[in-house]
This record gives structure tokens, sequence and C-alpha cells, in this order.
């Protein structure tokens, strides 16, 4: 009995020193998960997997609960709509380095991407070492109040 469902599925290799082979989870029904030595192998044991598992919700009368999107396939297009002045601003400078509007736009939307993220990962870096500064400084005054404290 196939399901009428379209559960998404993930796929994952199982490392050596826990047997090989991949792994199968259905991330919508909890613990619906299935191996088997290779990826085919894996699937066909998922399919099963996710039959016993819908069919068991179903006997307790259980909620099953409606499958999530599957990942959106991006084709790499979208139409974008910018003010004249933009418009005009970077097809001059695409033409004044010799590259096509398109290939500028992409280095710079990309440029922005890894200057956020750079800006994002020192950012989260000096907030632990703040925080780790402040316990020093916290240990260190705790560490003096009681000595002087013990001196008196």
């Amino acid at each position: 009995m196939m399901s009428n469902y379209n559960y998404p599925a993930i796929i994952q290799p199982i490392a050596q020193e826990d047997g090989g082979g991949y792994l199968v989870s259905f991330p919508d029904l909890p613990g619906c998960i299935a191996d088997g030595k290779t990826p085919e192998e894996a699937f066909h044991e998922a399919e099963d997997a996710l039959e016993s598992w819908l069919a068991t919700a179903k006997e307790f009368g259980d909620l099953i609960p409606i499958p999530s999107k599957t990942i959106t396939e991006y084709s790499g297009q979208w139409r974008m709509r910018a003010p004249k002045s933009l418009h005009a601003s970077l097809a001059n400078r695409a033409k004044e380095e010799g590259v096509s509007l398109n290939t500028l736009a992409i280095t710079l939307l990309a440029q922005g991407l890894g200057i956020k993220e750079s800006y994002n990962m020192h950012k989260k870096k000096n907030e632990n070492n703040h925080s780790i500064h402040s316990k020093v400084i916290k240990k260190a005054l705790k560490t003096s109040s009681t000595e002087k404290t013990n001196r008196k």
C-alpha cells in the first residue's frame, strides 16, 4: 500500500565507526527512520517505515501531520525593479568596469552577503569575548573582596 502523502525525506551517510550505510529520516514524522547499505536500499526501507508509521498512527487515532513543503527549487533568475537613477548608476559602473549589468549586480550582492556574514561572525566572537572578560572580571572582584574580608 503506497501512501497518498508526499513527505520530505533526508538522507545522510552513517559514519563507518557506526556501521556505515545511509540513514533516511522524515522530519515531519518523529521517529520515522530507516537505514540501508546503499542510498537505494535506505530509501526502499524508508518507504516501508513510512507506511508502518502512518498505519500505526491511524490505528491508534493519532493525528497524521500534513507534509511540509519540500525544498524549493530555485531557477537562479528573478525579476527586480529598481529606481531609474539606481539602474543608471549600476549600468554606468558596469560599463566602466567592462562587465555586464547582471555580472555587476551579482558581484555586489555576493560582496554584500559576505560583508554581512563576516560582520555577524565578528560580532558573535566579540560578544563571546565580552562575556568571558566579564566573567573573569567578576571572579577577580569577588576574589579580591574575599581576600580583603579575610585580612580583617
